[in-house]
């Protein structure tokens, strides 16, 4: 299956995901791209969309190489193998978490612009990207919603390897993949149009939500 752009992955996921607007979600888009993808989500359920930070923690002197991820909350999730195998001195590998925990906060600043997080208390969270490839940061993700206090976490991704895809069902309570090719080497691949999302982007998406972060939530 191969998506036009973010915004057509996010409408085709918004497709299947639709059964869940009884259930009064809160959308949480991964940034960059999984923010589109959340948008639209967001906008055929109806619901809150926000933001959920997390930050791959990458081995010294290989920073694309991901040895676990950190998110808002103090969630950490760690591959002991990827450490284990990368060498790294225990001080190199905490100056890497220091300088990922503060682009977090810098991060979570600079997309709410001041607003609060979405409460996500007692409700059910449903955390979207534009695709998984290790599923460290989505891991994560799901790890801090439910710190957060969210009732069920449901993972919504357009594609992602099969067996990264089962594996994020023991952090989850549903996982809803459209995709999952055997022959999988990037997510960017299942694309035309994978362009980068701009920090501009994601606070233009945000504000345009249908339930803007910090409101409050009728009811409650």
């Amino acid at each position: 299956m191969i998506f036009v752009d973010r915004a057509d992955a996010g409408r085709r996921l918004a497709a299947r995901l639709r059964p869940l607007a009884d259930e009064d979600p809160v959308v949480l888009g991964l940034p960059r791209g999984g923010v589109p993808v959340g948008f639209e989500v967001a906008r055929e359920l109806e619901a809150p969309l926000d933001v959920i930070i997390v930050r791959k923690l990458g081995v010294p002197f290989h920073r694309e190489l991901g040895f676990g991820a950190i998110g808002e909350g103090g969630v950490r999730v760690v591959h002991d193998a990827i450490v284990r195998m990368s060498r790294a001195r225990e001080e190199e590998l905490a100056e890497v978490e220091r300088d990922e925990q503060e682009e977090l906060t810098r991060q979570a600043r600079r997309f709410r612009r001041g607003r609060p997080r979405v409460a996500v208390g007692g409700r059910t969270v449903i955390v979207v990207d534009d695709g998984i490839a290790t599923g460290a940061t989505a891991r994560a993700a799901c790890r801090v919603a439910r710190a957060q206090g969210a009732a069920r976490v449901v993972l919504a991704v357009p594609v992602a390897p099969p067996d990264a895809a089962e594996a994020l069902r023991q952090d989850a309570d549903d996982v809803v993949c459209l995709s999952t090719p055997a022959e999988f080497s990037a997510v960017g691949e299942w694309y035309e149009d994978f362009s980068q999302t701009s920090d501009a982007e994601v606070v233009d998406l945000l504000s345009r939500s249908p339930g803007m972060p910090g409101e409050a939530h009728p009811g409650k």
